[in-house]
Formats: structure tokens, sequence, C-alpha cells
């Protein structure tokens, strides 16, 4: 492994956006239409394109065009993005067992909504380094 190399914070780069990981979700279960997307992810459509884009750029999801009328466009996980599935599975465990409504546990500041930089920097006396090494 390359020095200066850290694995989790490569991955969190890549998966650290909530939209990301909404679409890894939703396309999880299969492929799925810009607009069911955007619904289900509850963002604007130029947030859902912009985050699509570096997907596919990122080997994530295949985005598909289809020839008929009106024009057809799917996106599905690639093996790389499936790869992810078993991280947000994780992840929803945590959350259904330490952050869900009425679960014992700190709670975060806003009622599950991380603090906004300054107030976790603020409360955080060890700050992460910049630059991590695993």
């Amino acid at each position: 492994m390359e020095e200066g190399f850290c694995p989790i914070a490569e991955t969190a780069r890549l998966i650290g956006d909530v939209y990301v990981l909404l679409i890894l979700r939703d396309l999880g279960s299969g492929p799925r239409r810009f607009s069911t997307l955007g619904h289900s992810v509850d963002v604007n459509a130029k947030t859902l394109t912009d985050r699509l884009r570096r997907m596919e750029l990122q080997g994530l999801i295949r985005r598909t065009m289809y020839a008929e009328i009106p024009p057809r466009v799917e996106y599905e996980l690639t093996e790389k993005g499936a790869a992810l599935l078993p991280v947000l599975e994780a992840m929803r465990a945590y959350g259904e067992r330490w952050l869900a409504p009425g679960k014992a546990g700190v709670a975060l500041p806003g009622g599950g909504i991380p603090a906004p930089a300054g107030e976790v920097e603020a409360a955080n006396p060890h700050p992460p380094r910049s630059e991590p090494t695993m």
C-alpha cells in the first residue's frame, strides 16, 4: 500500500456526500430513472445531475440511454458501486440501533443531523490529522 494512503479516508471522499449515499441506496435494488431518483432522494435536478455524473466518472454507476420517444435514461450500479452496498447496510444497522428516534444513546445536535463543522471542531479537543495515514 502506498505510504500516506488511507483506505478509510479515500472511501469517505468517494461516498461522503449524503446524496451519493442515497443514490447508492436506491440503485441497490435495481436500475432507476432520473426522475425516480430525484423524487426518492429529494434533491433538485442540478445537484442530482452533478452527483450522477461524478458517480459515473468514478465508476460507481452506469448510465444507459434508450432510443425511445420520449428519451429514457436509466442508472444502475457497476460492480464497484455494488461493492459499497454492505457499507450502506452497516450504516443502516448503525442508524437503526443508535440514531433512530426513541433509542438510547447520545443525541446529535439538531436531532440526528450532524453539527456544522465549526461546532464539531469546537467540541473536539483532538481534531483529525489533515493527512490520515492508516
